[in-house]
């Protein structure tokens, strides 16, 4: 799923705006264009979605209506986006806005339709409490968009390392044997002992998956800092450290080479990712057998995911709204999962028979899809803040200095909160 493969890659520089330009009459103009011609809806979306089948059956049940598509790399998109929202003009009618990206434009908010004006309480109960909360405002009066897919974390685990420990390789009972993150501990030391490997890829994923099931990250709703303060992310903190000193974290960052190839060659046991990862496994090792997934310890978070938003300049907001809504119902996030596996957030779906009856032969023949449901239902609703990226990227800097470095972990954690704050003052 290239539209999430990048959620963690977001581009640098400001890329140069695509202006809209009007054609001759009767003809549709192009995609930036919000106050072109009559009936033609411009929207901006990035990655492979597969929107364009849907779109082309919403215009044949709609045929006064013509929907005009423009894709654009993830991080080309949301500067394209953001430039034109700036400037007042240029932006579609609908724009997707990755979850990562959404506190950006929260500042921006008077450039966007809050869709409750347009009816959106009447869809609310369609999807996941947690996933709606995100793509609105922090009192909950405003809402920016309707949650397209989403990114459920489970334990992806390679059978033959877990086995090689001793452990069950068939999914359920290797989740009960493994359903705290103290048994996870205590599995990381067998399987380092057992096999010489690491149980887990890199840093960055273990404390992410102890860190998404904190009541609270590194913002309070107020935007205020509290993560100096936040027992549960200093414990997340503290957990991965633990694992670094027992020789069990791997240094494979993501997006590596070495990361990908020690999917393929089993170079540790356990990668906790996200729904969308099945497909990076499987692009990194098409030929494994051994790639199993379960549920992970005690919960789940969420890495990934996207809302589909009006501009305030577009002349066409309900027509929008009314595409936009039809796009992300329960049925066609079914469809959506059916055709390009991106993972619903409508819990309805969870009840499909298609979706009941999935299965995947690479990772077993296993119903993956009843896994990360299960984990979707799991996540919390935390408030991130737009400079969540940057506490993020500083406590990675710490654990990378301690998992590369030797450094020490009560010094690391001292510097990258001063760095924090210091960044923070800049800003």
């Amino acid at each position: 799923m290239n539209k999430v493969l990048k959620a963690g890659l977001v581009a640098g520089g400001v890329m140069a705006i695509l202006a809209g330009c009007s054609s001759d009459e009767g003809e549709s103009g192009t995609a930036g264009s919000s106050g072109g011609d009559s009936g033609v809806i411009d929207m901006w979306v990035f990655g492979t979605t597969g929107y364009e089948k849907l779109a082309e059956a919403y215009m044949e049940e709609n045929p006064d209506v013509e929907i005009n598509i423009q894709t654009t790399e993830m991080g080309d998109h949301h500067n394209n986006l953001f430039t034109a929202l700036s400037a007042g003009q240029g932006a579609p009618d609908i724009a997707m806005i990755e979850v990562g990206e959404i506190e950006r434009y929260r500042e921006a908010q008077d450039r966007f339709v809050n869709l409750y004006d347009l009816g959106a309480g009447d869809v609310q109960g369609n999807y996941l409490d947690w996933v709606w909360n995100v793509g609105g405002s922090a009192d909950g009066e405003f809402q920016f968009g309707l949650p397209t897919d989403i990114g459920p974390t489970a334990m992806y685990y390679r059978t033959d390392v877990v086995s090689e420990a001793g452990y069950p390789t068939d999914p359920a009972e290797l989740a009960a044997e493994v359903d705290t993150w103290d048994k996870y501990a205590t599995f990381a030391k067998d399987i380092a002992e057992a096999t010489g490997k690491p149980v887990v890829d890199n840093a960055e994923l273990i404390f992410n998956a102890k860190r998404d099931q904190a009541s609270e990250h590194y913002f309070n709703r107020d935007n205020e800092l509290i993560v100096e303060e936040n027992a549960e992310i200093r414990e997340a903190y503290d957990y991965t450290v633990d694992l670094i000193n027992a020789d069990a974290v791997g240094n494979m960052p993501l997006w590596t080479p070495e990361w990908g190839q020690g999917m393929a060659e089993g170079s540790y046991a356990t990668l906790l990712g996200p729904a969308w990862m099945q497909g990076v496994v499987k692009g990194n090792a098409p030929d494994a057998t051994e790639w199993m997934i379960t549920t992970m310890p005690e919960g789940a978070g969420n890495w990934g995911g996207s809302y589909l938003t009006i501009s305030e300049e577009s002349e066409q907001q309900e027509e929008a709204y009314a595409f936009i809504e039809w796009l992300v119902s329960p049925e066609n996030q079914l469809e959506s999962f059916k055709d390009m596996g991106l993972f619903p957030s409508t819990p309805e779906t969870y009840a499909a028979e298609e979706f009941n009856n999935y299965s995947d032969e690479y990772f077993g023949g296993i119903n993956t899809a009843a896994v990360f449901a299960e984990a979707a239902e799991q996540v919390n609703d935390v408030y991130k803040g737009r400079n969540y990226l940057l506490v993020q990227g500083e406590i990675m800097t710490a654990l990378n200095n301690v998992l590369s470095s030797g450094g020490d972990p009560d010094q690391e954690w001292e510097d990258a909160m001063e760095r924090i704050k210091q960044r923070l003052e800049r800003e």
